[in-house]
């Protein structure tokens, strides 16, 4: 399971620095696709360790909702981080002639490392550089 959750982890690293690389090509509703899988893969970790299973990712939200929103456990900023998230993802990815844009989702990126970052912490798994 140790190992599950350090994949994981890295998946979700992984994915934000394919956004990093899709933003700088203004690739916005690519971009959006990955931060949000960035988020997913590390709160699908967090739950992995937390012995939390979802088989879709609106469970996966649920259950983040429930167990570390409510909870006080992570803030409610990125609690709704996530679900916009996940919504813009759907957006993006299914809505055609939608294109997302960089005054909407530059600001977004840095705070998405911040996620990332706290529940790494919160799995006790720092960023690996290398």
């Amino acid at each position: 399971m140790k190992e599950y959750v350090s994949y994981r982890v890295r998946k979700a690293f992984e994915a934000y620095d394919d956004a990093l690389i899709l933003a700088t090509h203004s690739r916005w509703n690519a971009c959006v696709n990955r931060l949000y899988y960035a988020c997913f893969y590390m709160i699908s970790a967090l739950a992995i360790q937390n012995d939390f299973e979802s088989l879709t990712h609106s469970g996966l939200k649920t259950l983040f909702s429930l167990h570390f929103i409510k909870t006080g456990k992570v803030s409610r900023e990125f609690g709704k981080l996530y679900s916009d998230l996940f919504d813009w993802r759907q957006k993006g990815d299914y809505n055609d002639h939608f294109d997302f844009d960089k005054e909407s989702i530059e600001p977004v990126i840095p705070i998405v490392k911040a996620f990332l970052d706290v529940l790494a912490h919160l799995i006790g798994i720092e960023e690996e550089t290398d």
